[in-house]
């Protein structure tokens, strides 16, 4: 198939360019030096020929849509749009990425795909208003919408680079243990998404985050231990003593019951998907600086 990455500069669509083309996909991306997604015929012209769009272009700067949050709608919901009106008009399927902010962050059970939403944060609030366009402007109803949360990869900034630096730099580093989630590699959304394409699952929402569960402490135990330090230097501590504009979700752990629905294997454990990570080919040197 032909494929189309949006944002294919950022960590996630970086990834998604490689997982695709070793898979054998063709493949074409364009940053956001080659497309505006807030140009509606810049991105009519841009999907023309091909199979499948896939979204990885995102406002992701949590804090500052608290006090920008038009700007990050723009990105958000009217880029989204854009996308879906011309997917559908080309034809082809839209992949559109989402994350686990649409949630209130108040379970105490993973959230599943048709759980009621409730945005907490700016940035919540314009990524659910990209997937209500998305499912809006998808007139075939072709649509596929990936949640994903806690995403690490080899490209870009990401909470294990940073929590390796600021371990070697001061020797120790202070991480919450109050917050839930599931870290996810960016090359196993890449592969969901191509797997569930593949399927031809129907259309709606899936989750795209690994299995099990995990604290921010966890993953910087984790992140430390294989960049050959001792975990010992990461301490815990609470979400008091981190305040910052946006609200994080107390618990973003999401259920993977559609994907199975679907017929598609959800990705696995995140402990064992960190460890297939580090293995993998410049991850460790580049994000461990092991």
């Amino acid at each position: 198939m032909r494929w189309l990455v949006i944002g294919g500069a950022g960590m996630l669509g970086t990834d998604a360019v490689d997982v695709l083309t070793r898979a054998g996909e063709d493949v074409r991306a364009l940053g956001r030096a080659e497309l505006d997604i807030l140009d509606a015929d810049a991105c009519l012209a841009a999907v023309r020929d091909v199979d499948v769009v896939f979204n990885c272009a995102a406002w992701t700067a949590v804090d500052d849509a608290e006090t920008q949050e038009a700007a990050a709608f723009a990105v958000n919901a009217t880029g989204a749009a854009h996308l879906a009106r011309a997917a559908t008009a080309a034809g082809a399927r839209l992949v559109h990425v989402s994350t686990d902010y649409v949630f209130d962050g108040a379970a105490t059970v993973p959230y599943e795909a048709d759980d009621v939403v409730g945005p907490r944060s700016a940035y919540g609030r314009t990524k659910l208003a990209g997937e209500w366009a998305v499912r809006a402007h998808d007139a075939a109803g072709r649509h596929l919408v990936l949640r994903t949360a806690w995403l690490y990869g080899q490209h870009g900034g990401s909470f294990p680079r940073t929590i390796v630096r600021v371990a070697r730099e001061r020797g120790t580093v202070a991480v919450v243990t109050d917050q839930q989630g599931q870290p996810t590699w960016t090359r196993d959304v890449a592969d969901l998404a191509l797997r569930l394409v593949r399927a031809d699952a129907p259309a709606g929402t899936y989750h795209a985050t690994s299995s099990g569960t995990a604290t921010w402490h966890d993953l910087a135990s984790a992140a430390v231990t294989s960049a050959g330090l001792d975990p010992a230097i990461v301490t815990t501590t609470t979400s008091d003593a981190f305040v910052r504009p946006a609200p994080r979700p107390a618990w973003s752990v999401l259920g993977h019951a559609s994907v199975r629905a679907a017929g598609v294997e959800p990705i696995g454990d995140w402990r064992e998907r960190w460890d297939a990570a580090v293995a993998s080919d410049g991850f460790a040197a580049t994000v461990l600086g092991a």
